[in-house]
């Protein structure tokens, strides 16, 4: 095959994530709306123009790749927890735990710290848990909870609207992701690289820390202009009870499933006891929350299947020879680093994932030009955690967007910890920093 042939069927490949971006994007701008788009209509677009293109295969045998990347067993778990996410949700929602949970934030956080409060918990979680759809399952109910609150207070800033609450939670989730020694990304970032997580978070933390102190100055500048918040008159303390138990069982290392439907169980013991749930309001309760990440279920599936076809068409192939064909020096070996990855999460839409694809690639680019293991695993990590951070079709911005009621396009703007996290890691391969790693 030539090299243009092979160029060309790279991009012919990758050329899905374009379609349905354009789809996406396009439509929204001529409606004047990113909410009265439905993602899951542009995936099913982009997934029958994938389909069309793969040439060379029956219809029947591109049906089953695609079908093979839906039914993937990471595609499965995450609808698994989806749908324990939604009933946990749900069930804690007719309980009255969300609103308690609301009251007792706002009365322990001065209003012109409540944003910094709720991104340093969200920090503090998903570094304790090691996962962002963990942290954001736990806290973003709360979080659409106080814009709702805020919102019924007369605050009408876009500080106080659902997108920027949501994205204070979704920030500050991949802090955790990107360091925590239990986060499977840390796993993949430094088995591949072969170096320890103790040295790899130290080296990383060194990269993203700042990020974090800088975002955290923001949420209190922002906080600054929150005022006449009203201050809820009574609080019932054991609807807390739902919220923390999850926490804790997470940060014991309990599966997040196995935590949901505790979660669920003990959201339905307060609620018949208090009188606020009975049999069937129970079981309606689950299953509202169940149908509610409908939506999120499709497009989880059309996305899974999408990106199969393309890896299977040779878009990730194309995406690491164009990368690794013109690499000089330390510095270009870093940036190639980082830009295969964030490829390849853009592709897979799974940081971990991505890391794996690219890890074995990764280390022959730090041995062949003498790189610290520990800096190749942290940039890695972080880039990944990146692009999984800003992609509306991540799994993270989805779960989030599906417990908020809001579209997940609307959360991007304002997600500024990823962001800032990006820029110092580009400044961190600019000026080789950090110049000591021990």
């Amino acid at each position: 095959m030539t090299n243009t042939s092979s160029r060309y069927s790279g991009l012919l490949a990758l050329s899905p994530l374009l379609v349905f971006l354009c789809v996406y994007l396009i439509s929204s701008i001529v409606a004047q709306d990113f909410y009265r788009i439905p993602v899951s209509a542009a995936f099913l677009i982009a997934s029958v123009y994938a389909l069309i293109i793969s040439k060379g295969r029956t219809l029947e045998e591109r049906i089953g790749i695609f079908s093979e990347g839906a039914g993937n067993k990471n595609v499965l778990l995450m609808i698994w927890i989806f749908v324990m996410a939604g009933a946990f949700a749900s069930t804690a929602k007719e309980i009255g735990a969300i609103d308690a949970t609301v009251n007792i934030a706002m009365k322990i956080l001065p209003g012109k710290l409540l944003y910094a409060g709720l991104f340093l918990a969200s920090c503090f979680i998903s570094m304790s848990i090691g996962t962002s759809v963990g942290t954001i399952v736990a806290l973003v109910p709360i979080a659409a909870g106080i814009a709702e609150e805020m919102a019924l207070s007369g605050a009408t800033d876009f500080t106080a609207s659902t997108p920027f609450i949501t994205a204070i939670i979704v920030g500050g989730s991949f802090f955790g992701d990107n360091l925590s020694f239990i986060s499977d990304t840390t796993i993949a970032a430094t088995r591949t690289q072969e170096c320890s997580m103790t040295d790899k978070f130290k080296v990383n933390l060194r990269i993203v820390g700042p990020a974090a102190l800088i975002v955290t100055v923001i949420y209190i500048v922002l906080g600054s202009s929150v005022t006449d918040i009203a201050q809820p008159e009574s609080i019932r303390w054991i609807l807390l009870i739902p919220y923390v138990l999850v926490i804790a069982l997470a940060l014991a290392g309990i599966n997040v499933i196995a935590v949901l439907g505790i979660g669920i169980t003990v959201n339905g013991i307060l609620g018949f006891a208090q009188g606020s749930l009975d049999w069937s309001s129970f079981l309606e309760a689950i299953g509202n929350g169940i149908s509610g990440m409908g939506d999120l279920i499709i497009v989880t599936l059309l996305a899974g299947g999408m990106l199969e076809l393309i890896r299977h068409n040779g878009g990730l192939d194309y995406i690491v020879s164009v990368m690794t064909r013109r690499i000089n020096g330390k510095r270009g070996a870093e940036f190639s680093i980082a830009a295969l990855v964030s490829l390849a999460n853009f592709c897979t839409a799974n940081n971990t994932i991505a890391i794996i694809t690219v890890g074995r690639i990764a280390r022959d680019i730090s041995q062949k030009f003498g790189l610290d293991p520990r800096k190749s695993a942290s940039l890695l990590d972080t880039f990944s955690c990146l692009i999984q951070g800003i992609i509306p079709y991540g799994a993270q911005m989805l779960m989030a967007a599906g417990l908020a009621g809001i579209s997940s396009i609307s959360i991007i703007g304002y997600l500024y910890y990823p962001v800032v996290m990006g820029m110092c890691a580009v400044l961190a391969i600019i000026f080789r920093l950090p110049r000591k790693y021990s």
